[in-house]
């Protein structure tokens, strides 16, 4: 399926979101769309560490949203 992953800044003192990047993607399901925008979360030259992502099918329907931490994942990375 087509998917189109948005990654977000969040303010939790008004929980107020920054959209910083967009990407368009194909995947086999939820899970597939889900490692890739972790994948992408990691590795895309964004402004900002993203700290939240949604995914949307073709049609514009939100199928996913949730916090990552594309941040640590790549500390972790890093280091090992």
């Amino acid at each position: 399926m087509k998917i189109v992953i948005e990654f977000y800044r969040t303010r939790a003192a008004d929980d107020a979101h920054a959209l910083i990047g967009r990407e368009s993607a194909l995947a086999a399901g939820l899970d597939d769309a889900i490692e890739i925008a972790r994948i992408l979360a990691r590795t895309l030259n964004m402004p900002q560490w993203p700290d939240a992502v949604a995914i949307a099918d073709a049609d514009g329907a939100m199928i996913y949203s949730g916090v990552i931490a594309a941040q640590a994942d790549k500390d972790e990375r890093s280091t090992s």
